[in-house]
């Protein structure tokens, strides 16, 4: 218990922490231009939001470079077309590291099969050059609640 309260001290210190930081627009604006790059596809929107060092771990479960990511997104055997957020927020652990965790409702056809979840996720952001890039990402579906009998 005691491992507890301490772990939900640091929580709220990095969230207080988080609003208040003077990045917090910045990384705010490169996820957004993240969102808007996934839903209208361009390599060079792509390239300015993510990092050459990408790991995109996806709900099912694939894993994509940068190169991969991109490749799917333009040729078009991964498509978005809705990304929208229920929770998104940002905790900056260490210098140049920002973690960005919450949930998205997201529509999209990967392969010919189309997908509509929730998705419960954490995206790592890192500064590089000056300016924030996409470095990582994990997700998994939530599943639909089961009506009670």
């Amino acid at each position: 218990m005691k491992h507890l309260a301490s772990f939900f001290a640091v929580l709220i210190a990095l969230t207080a922490q988080a609003a208040d930081h003077p990045e917090l627009a910045r990384v705010s604006a490169a996820n957004d231009a993240r969102v808007a790059a996934m839903l209208a596809p361009t390599r060079e929107k792509l390239d300015a939001v993510l990092s050459p060092d990408l790991r995109y771990t996806h709900s099912n479960g694939q894993i994509d470079s940068k190169a991969s990511l991109i490749d799917s997104l333009l040729d078009g055997s991964a498509k978005y077309m809705k990304y929208q957020f229920h929770e998104c927020s940002f905790t900056f652990p260490a210098p140049g590291i920002a973690l960005m965790a919450g949930r998205f409702d997201v529509k999209a056809v990967v392969k010919g099969n189309a997908a509509d979840s929730t998705i419960s996720f954490l995206g790592v952001w890192r500064l590089e050059k000056g300016e924030w890039k996409f470095l990582a990402w994990q997700s998994c579906k939530i599943p639909l609640a089961i009506p009670a009998k």
